[in-house]
């Protein structure tokens, strides 16, 4: 449910952000009264303290408040009020021992200051770091471990409190006290060790979840792991090396703050770019420290004085980060990022997959092959290859975020290239554009070849389903036609000549019919001649030829009269099948006038220059959008048969039908 459905929680949570503000700015307040310093405020934790609790309330206030219903914002707020307690009972308690308060009222204050802080990090924090992000267990086998990290905390709180001495100098010691502290080391131990365990466990979910999560789960569990690699890289030396400035407790804060942002607005930034500065730095760190042990070591030695020693560590310490950090920075990004800093590098890639032998899918050139070249070189979730709507060739996982960009060959779109965005981007980076633009030229001209190799291909079965139907029209015809008329033809033959002497008037009638069977079978053969190539352009070339049909077709069935222009003149020497085309898409074009217009002029024009047009127009009135019928059809097959382009239909002075044809240049 949406916050704006939870007032009353939405109120709660804006209360509690206030009073640890309140108890924060108290403690700073009570510290000026005591006239404790910056030094004694850093000892005392008040520093520490307040801001972790200043951090953790008012990130847990704000998750609260726009995600009510996720326990996280109350667990942060509750680890808030922890610290800002201890915080601010610190020096309320000096407070009470330089005002001479009652004794009972002043180990009630330090009980309270010294127990408030250990729930914060034995039990608040833990618990959210295992619902994390979306507030509920990663499964019902993880209750369990909530179980054990809500039964256990007490101990850790016991083991900061309990063991009887006084928090500070002129301090009372707190109430809770256990008189054989010292004889419970071992319990003490397995509660350091618990806190360990509560924090991998806290790890492994996470670690769980990440494998498991959507792109947005990845951008979440991406900011906590910034947080927590800065906080481990500054809190570790506080742990183990002695010496360590309490202020490096300050990373801490960027827990809860990278969790708030997590849940509210992990889109703010791009985290996988943060991500990887943060990586690189912590590296460069690790070998600056490793450095400056070793070098410790072996100078310890050899150089008496102390400046003299700490001068030449740091010098050779710089000598050796300088030539580290750009290799840093390049591994981490490769890491991250793939090969995009070396777009030539991923450029052949590309171009040994494009040289490569067809892939699957009817495509020349490995295009599966390309996109997960793609894919790998730049470490993207998925690349796919889009050409006609269809998923030519496709790589990895789609996650919810998909650019697509568009494949471009003579200023015409031939497909588009769909990117995933990779955990923690929300969008492109103008370095993976500049790369992916890179290779989308070589790409768009291999899809564009193979859509031609695939029209062609197309247009070669065409041409043979064309020429076998072609055969079985002519054998069909030959069978059924001119073969019976033929066969009828010799048996009249011979029947006539055995009664030329016996009955020489049948024979006469015999004689006329075979006359008239080979007028039909010269007529069908005339016909079939005519279907394969009309005589009249052979005879009459191809302008003649058209006058001449324009001739025939001057008159309707019904006697009205029409007339037809023919204008072509200049045109050149034109292929046969060129002939042909144009011939039948012009007659056709006048047969339809003839047939189905009220016109009373037409014009058939033919235009040589790059291309040949051919134009029929007339002046019949309009009547409406032009259905579609088996002359149109034919026509558009005509025209496309041969490269060309085909138009039909009513204009505002009449009927329009343009064929334009490419002609070869030598």
């Amino acid at each position: 449910m949406k916050a704006s459905q939870h007032p009353t929680r939405r109120r709660l949570a804006g209360g509690l952000g206030a009073f640890v503000v309140a108890e924060v700015i108290a403690a700073l307040i009570l510290a000026a009264v005591v006239g404790w310093g910056w030094q004694i405020l850093l000892e005392a934790f008040v520093v520490t303290n307040g801001l972790m609790g200043l951090t953790f309330g008012l990130c847990g206030a704000v998750i609260a408040w726009h995600r009510p219903g996720n326990p996280i914002g109350w667990l942060f707020i509750a680890d808030g009020i922890g610290h800002a307690t201890t915080a601010v009972a610190t020096p309320i308690s000096q407070l009470m021992v330089e005002a001479d308060a009652p004794l009972v009222a002043q180990r009630l204050v330090v009980t309270l200051s010294m127990a408030a802080w250990p729930w914060s990090i034995g039990l608040f924090l833990p618990l959210a770091l295992l619902l994390f992000p979306t507030g509920r267990l990663l499964s019902p086998r993880w209750r369990w471990a909530a179980i054990g990290i809500i039964a256990t905390s007490p101990l850790f709180v016991l083991e900061m409190t309990a063991e009887g001495t006084a928090p500070g100098e002129n301090l009372p010691p707190g109430y809770l006290k256990i008189s054989s502290y010292d004889a419970l080391a071992p319990l003490w131990t397995i509660t350091e060790l618990r806190n360990l365990v509560a924090l991998a466990l806290a790890i492994t979910c996470l670690t769980i979840r990440y494998r498991r999560a959507d792109e947005m789960g990845r951008r979440q569990l991406l900011w906590l792991l910034l947080a927590s690699v800065i906080a481990v890289l500054f809190v570790t030396p506080w742990t183990f090396v002695a010496g360590t400035p309490i202020l490096v407790l300050l990373a801490i804060p960027l827990i809860p703050v990278a969790v708030a942002v997590a849940i509210v607005r992990y889109q703010l930034l791009d985290i996988r770019l943060v991500v990887s500065r943060a990586l690189t730095w912590a590296l460069l760190s690790l070998v600056a420290v490793g450095s400056y042990a070793a070098l410790a070591a072996i100078l310890g030695s050899l150089i008496s004085s102390q400046v003299g020693r700490s001068a030449a560590i740091t010098v050779l310490v710089a000598l050796i980060i300088a030539p580290i950090l750009p290799r840093l920075q390049r591994l981490v990004d490769r890491a991250l990022y793939g090969d995009r800093r070396d777009p030539a590098l991923v450029a052949s890639r590309v171009g040994r997959q494009l040289s490569a032998g067809p892939g699957p899918g009817g495509f020349g050139g490995d295009l599966p092959g390309v996109v997960a070249a793609i894919r790998s070189a730049l470490r993207f979730p998925y690349v796919g290859l889009i050409v006609d709507n269809t998923i030519v060739a496709a790589d990895g996982t789609p996650p919810v975020d998909v650019v697509p960009l568009d494949l471009e060959y003579g200023g015409s779109a031939v497909g588009s290239l769909h990117v995933g965005l990779r955990s923690g981007e929300s969008e492109l980076s103008s370095t993976d554009r500049s790369v992916i633009g890179l290779v989308a030229v070589p790409l768009a001209v291999a899809v564009h070849a193979t859509r031609l190799s695939d029209e062609l291909q197309s247009s070669r079965e065409k041409l043979v389903s064309a020429r076998e139907e072609e055969r079985r029209r002519l054998r069909r015809d030959l069978h059924d036609g001119l073969g019976p008329t033929l066969t009828g033809v010799a048996f009249t033959a011979d029947a006539a000549a055995n009664l030329v002497d016996t009955d020489a008037d049948r024979a006469r009638e015999l004689l006329s019919t075979l006359r008239s069977d080979t007028r039909l079978a010269i007529a069908d053969v005339r016909r079939l001649v005519d279907d394969l190539r009309p005589p009249a352009l052979d005879e009459l070339g191809l302008v003649g030829a058209l006058r001449q049909r324009a001739d025939q077709l001057s008159f309707r069935a019904d006697g009205t009269s029409i007339q037809v222009e023919v204008a072509a003149d200049g045109l050149p020497a034109l292929p046969a099948a060129l002939e042909v085309a144009a011939y039948r898409i012009a007659t056709e074009a006048l047969t339809n006038i003839v047939r189905h217009s009220h016109a009373t002029y037409a014009v058939l024009a033919l235009r040589c220059g790059d291309d040949l047009e051919v134009e029929v127009t007339d002046d019949g009135p309009p009547n409406g959008a032009w259905r579609p019928g088996v002359g149109l059809h034919a026509m558009r097959e005509r025209a496309a048969e041969l490269g060309g382009q085909f138009e039909a239909g009513p204009s505002p002075t009449g009927g329009v039908v343009r064929a334009t044809f490419p002609l070869e240049r030598r």
